[in-house]
């Protein structure tokens, strides 16, 4: 059963804590999130808190998928450029989906979803994101019609001696 999407849903403490507890789950599934493994609802409770009071001051845009039992099961966060020559495109930021999930699609169904969001906002021409290399997250945005434009050698440190590229895709919208 497909994921229904949501843009800029109402922020409700069900909500918060349903991406809390995906954020962990991916994370602690080895997903390339901002955290290495192992990971605690608790520590990743801040990073969210960032992103809400950004999505208060309307910076930050959300995505979210829900299941078919109405759970969060995958999110992205569209951010706006804030240099005066960048407006026209966006980042994407913390892409998830439940680990329960992954494999049926609904990766890609986020991706598809994630392009829509952009193309609805005006003035909005390309979608940028960055990945962690070495996990094949370049063939899978590569699938959904990104390009990659850059990387930076071992700039992402997972661990002592376990460094990863930082590379840099984009995803035209016209």
């Amino acid at each position: 059963m497909p994921l229904a999407f949501r843009l800029d849903p109402a922020v409700t403490p069900e909500l918060r804590d349903g991406i809390v507890a995906l954020w962990a789950d991916v994370s602690n599934a080895g997903g390339a999130v901002g955290f290495v493994p192992p990971v605690s609802p608790e520590q990743v409770r801040p990073e969210l808190l960032k992103h809400l009071a950004g999505m208060a001051e309307g910076r930050i845009r959300l995505l979210v998928g829900r299941d078919e039992r109405g759970a969060v099961a995958a999110t992205a966060f569209l951010v706006h450029n804030t240099h005066a020559l960048m407006r026209h495109w966006m980042w994407v930021y913390t892409v998830m989906v439940h680990p329960r999930h992954q494999g049926a699609g609904y990766g890609r169904d986020l991706m598809a979803a994630v392009a829509a969001a952009g193309r609805s906002l005006d003035g909005i021409e390309a979608l940028r994101l960055t990945c962690r290399g070495g996990l094949g997250l370049e063939r899978f945005y590569t699938s959904c019609g990104y390009r990659e434009v850059g990387r930076v050698p071992g700039a992402i440190r997972v661990a002592e001696g376990d460094d990863r590229d930082d590379v840099f895709m984009l995803l035209p919208l016209n």
